[in-house]
């Protein structure tokens, strides 16, 4: 409202001092007419309408897990999982180290390391109807977040993919090499803003480093699409969702705030995996 104020302040001043221009008062005293350009132009205006957000990559029924890959889920343990599992399509013998007990009607297991249940193809019905349409919508969102589109020249190939000390703000982040995080990096942004960092190579987060939440961010609305391996190393901790087209593997006393969505393996090393209520 100020700037409003200011401005059309600024423009009665100018078109007054047009009409002085013109006057025979003017003429007479041969004062300089002042510049009409002290009116800001257009093109200088601050906008009134923020940029389109980001729509937030669509889950599905893969939220319901807080860890599914398709071809292992293995744990050292004592590994501390907060939320369900699964694996599929193949079969239970592909949960490692989970010291796994079936439940009575054979839908599923329980572990003392997941606070869930461990769910696998080979379980009864209507599990493995289930954990098809699961990882359908696990690909779909991998294939969304790969697809989205990136305006920001910024946010292409950041510091050559070593991150160290960055404030991420919310959008599109696009690594066409391999990205190393060798310091912790802050995100910063309102509850519903998104993010997502788009890999086309390797992913690795040095031991003990971080990934730290600022302002009001919200790791449910946080993607990493990563098309090679994802390493997370002894110490370190991740916030948001893992789309990976390989392997991930998080090393001893790792842990994540978010989920893990693979299309290999899992390897989990005595990690600590928690499920963001939001998601």
């Amino acid at each position: 409202m100020k700037f409003v104020t200011y401005y059309c302040k600024i423009s009665l001043i100018a078109q007054l001092a047009i009409t002085f221009a013109g006057s025979p008062v003017a003429s007479a005293t041969n004062s300089p007419a002042p510049s009409v350009s002290i009116v800001p132009s257009v093109s200088n205006m601050p906008s009134s309408s923020p940029s389109s957000p980001i729509p937030v990559v669509d889950l599905g029924t893969a939220s319901n897990y807080v860890v599914l890959a398709k071809t292992g889920i293995s744990t050292i343990p004592f590994s501390l999982i907060t939320g369900n599992i699964a694996v599929s399509p193949i079969s239970n013998a592909a949960m490692t180290g989970f010291s796994e007990t079936s439940v009575e009607d054979g839908t599923a297991a329980t572990s003392d390391q997941v606070s869930g249940r461990l769910y696998a193809a080979d379980y009864e019905d209507p599990t493995p109807g289930d954990l098809t349409t699961a990882v359908f919508d696990m690909e779909t969102a991998y294939t969304d977040a790969a697809g989205r589109p990136n305006t920001d020249a910024a946010k292409v190939n950041l510091k050559n993919g070593q991150l160290d000390g960055d404030l991420m703000t919310p959008g599109v982040y696009t690594f066409s090499v391999s990205v190393a995080m060798n310091d912790d990096i802050t995100f910063c942004g309102e509850p519903d803003d998104v993010f997502i960092i788009q890999m086309s190579q390797t992913f690795y987060v040095a031991s003990g480093k971080k990934v730290l939440l600022d302002c009001e961010t919200n790791a449910a609305n946080i993607f990493w699409q990563v098309a090679d391996a994802v390493t997370i190393g002894t110490g370190a901790h991740m916030e948001g969702n893992i789309l990976g087209l390989t392997g991930v593997t998080f090393n001893t006393g790792s842990s994540l705030n978010g989920s893990i969505y693979a299309q290999t393996a899992v390897a989990l090393q005595q990690a600590t995996i928690t499920q963001p209520d939001s998601v």
